[in-house]
């Protein structure tokens, strides 16, 4: 059963850094300790923090029957005469599924706005499919066998799961992932990018081609106005707001830092790389230093002491949850990562989140608080390893992607970006930096690091949706 404290609650709530302190973290390498100049927050024992992001579920599509959690196996619907058989307004089981999860579901801002419906969470059966403009009527009232996703219920189990952790819009996984580097996506004081752009198969971020316009929201907190292909190209350079991200962060105080992901033979940013859209970061020298391909390299920086402060971790399209595909391994890749970082001597002074980034169409219980620039959007799952994570620990914090970069800027003393980060609560609540480290238990899974080291990339997007 999990547990729920209030421990730290109040403290997230304003912002500020938990006064635990000490901890006994395990002994660092040189070669770790020469990668962060910066030392972190003199409270804290935590010297790295990994992101690993997977795609597309909702809190409660892996945790709808996670004990103690805020979960459900009843789905509210509206009437949906064009269904097979009709659906008539009430409430209808979930069906529990397999991972794999053969069509993809509508999950842009215009697919948000039916299923939130003004805040009731029933209009999910009216979203409809993209590539048909039929209802998906059933499809999205399913949640996934437990059986198939052990090691994130083994890992939640044995130290915190968020669960109420939103997506900082309600959109797909291009401005996601903007938001996981950034805290939001505005490109100006009033309008913020939303959904993929409209350049179909091309590159998405600097490099995409002329005439790749961004669909814009605006700010509001009542009505939200969607604008569709007024936005400028997405690449920071025609953006009018100043685009800073984590990056500009964390190099003014030299804290190193590495994003990972799969390699490409053609579109990069179709691949997720969130850098692509930051102008500086795609045409300097960062891009080779800092962009990391392919994402398994994150095992031999492991295995080196060169692992860096702040990591993302980029899962390649078999390895991601993504509906829609053939095969997933999500689950063991995710292990395979921790497991690495568990039995090497950063375990000590590490911090691991594990985040879904966004809701991919299926259904949720819990309806999200209006924000601006279309948000907050549904809940996704997140996972805080760590041996400073409270054991059992379920979070009723609200968090949204904002709590992460909140944290990593407290635990460094790196300011703020002054995006949703100023707003969020930090993900703090969910650590006790004063209690006996917990020990590392391998999460037992159905494949190693050995076999995603040597299992040839896909080179498939894993987001195609358009």
């Amino acid at each position: 059963m999990g547990v729920r404290t209030g421990t730290f609650l109040l403290l997230a709530a304003f912002g500020m850094a938990t006064a635990g302190c000490g901890g006994g973290a395990s002994s660092v390498p040189a070669a770790q300790q020469g990668m962060t100049r910066k030392s972190s927050s003199p409270s804290s024992p935590i010297k790295h923090v990994v992101i690993i992001v997977q795609e597309n579920r909702t809190f409660n599509d892996f945790f709808a029957t996670y004990p103690g959690g805020d979960g459900t196996i009843i789905g509210k619907v509206k009437a949906e005469p064009n269904c097979t058989p009709p659906i008539q307004q009430g409430t209808i089981p979930l069906t529990k599924a397999n991972l794999v999860v053969r069509k993809d579901l509508d999950h842009k801002y215009s697919g948000y706005q039916t299923a939130r419906d003004k805040g009731q969470m029933d209009g999910f059966d009216a979203v409809p499919f993209t590539n048909t403009g039929q209802p998906e009527c059933t499809y999205p009232y399913q949640y996934t066998d437990p059986m198939q996703i052990q090691p994130y219920w083994a890992m939640a189990e044995q130290y915190a799961l968020a669960e109420h952790m939103f997506t900082t819009q309600g959109s797909d996984s291009f401005t996601a992932h903007q938001d996981l580097i950034r805290g939001d996506a505005v490109v100006d004081r009033k309008e913020a990018m939303i959904d993929f752009p409209n350049c179909g198969d091309c590159w998405w971020g600097c490099d995409a081609p002329p005439g790749a316009y961004t669909h814009l929201v605006t700010q509001n907190n009542v009505e939200l106005s969607l604008k569709k292909e007024t936005g400028p190209l997405p690449c920071s350079k025609y953006f009018t707001t100043k685009y800073r991200t984590l990056r500009d962060l964390l190099d003014a105080q030299s804290v190193s830092w590495k994003y990972y992901l799969p390699p490409s033979s053609k579109i990069f940013g179709k691949l997720l790389s969130a850098f692509d859209v930051v102008w500086p970061v795609r045409n300097g020298p960062e891009w080779t230093t800092n962009v990391i391909t392919p994402e398994t390299a994150i095992f031999s920086d492991i295995s080196n002491d060169t692992l860096p402060a702040v990591a993302w971790v980029i899962p390649d399209e078999p390895e991601s949850d993504h509906p829609g595909t053939s095969t997933d391994i999500g689950p063991s890749w995710v292990a395979s990562v921790v497991d690495a970082l568990g039995q090497s001597p950063y375990w000590g002074s590490t911090a691991i989140v594990i985040v879904w980034d966004d809701w991919g169409g299926f259904y949720d219980n819990a309806p999200p608080t209006v924000m601006n620039y279309g948000g907050l959007g549904f809940r996704v799952p997140a996972i805080i390893v760590s041996p400073y994570a409270k054991a059992g620990y379920i979070s009723q914090t609200q968090y949204e992607f904002g709590s992460i970069l909140k944290y990593i800027e407290q635990n460094w003393n790196l300011g703020s970006l002054n995006t949703t980060d100023a707003r969020a609560n930090s993900i703090i609540d969910s650590f006790d930096y004063s209690q006996h480290p917990i020990a590392f238990k391998k999460i037992s899974s159905q494949y190693s690091k050995e076999y995603f080291i040597h299992r040839k990339p896909s080179y498939l997007p894993a987001d195609t949706d358009l």
